[in-house]
């Protein structure tokens, strides 16, 4: 049954959202979050709660209303609401922004590290033979290691 805010006293609603913040806290991997939103919330709330996500990040990037509205096929309220909570004294926003765009980041640094290691064993004429006898190519291979810090 679903009820309102509003009908809730004020020491129900800080006991059911101290629960709700103790569990999520209380979870250390991404895979555990994971399992426990899928377990939690409806498949259309993740979505809902993931656009809010992009929503402020790209609010955070300094972009148009416009622009996400068409990026995104979101409403100009869902976008002010969020906008709205980005202005809030409580910074938990940013914070959780701060930190997704920064693995963001960190996971597209690795998957272009590791798509380069394959373009280089796959499209270099030698990629296949420096991988297979190393001691024969280690100077070109610490002059590669080198060039690419």
């Amino acid at each position: 049954m679903k009820v309102k805010p509003k009908t809730l006293s004020k020491k129900d609603k800080i006991r059911y959202l101290d629960a709700l913040y103790t569990a999520t806290s209380s979870l250390k991997s991404r895979d555990d979050m994971k399992k426990f939103l899928r377990d939690l919330l409806t498949e259309s709330e993740r979505i809902m709660v993931g656009r809010r996500i992009v929503i402020a990040s790209k609010l955070l990037k300094k972009e148009s209303y416009d622009d996400i509205i068409f990026d995104l096929k979101v409403g100009a309220d869902t976008i002010f609401r969020v906008h709205k909570w980005l202005k809030d004294e409580v910074k938990g926003y940013e914070k959780a922004i701060e930190k997704f765009e920064k693995i963001v980041k960190d996971r597209e640094e690795k998957f272009n590290r590791k798509r380069k290691e394959i373009d280089d064993y796959y499209m270099n004429p030698f990629g296949r033979l420096k991988k297979r006898y190393p001691l024969h190519f280690l100077l070109y291979n610490l002059f590669d290691k080198a060039k690419n810090k």
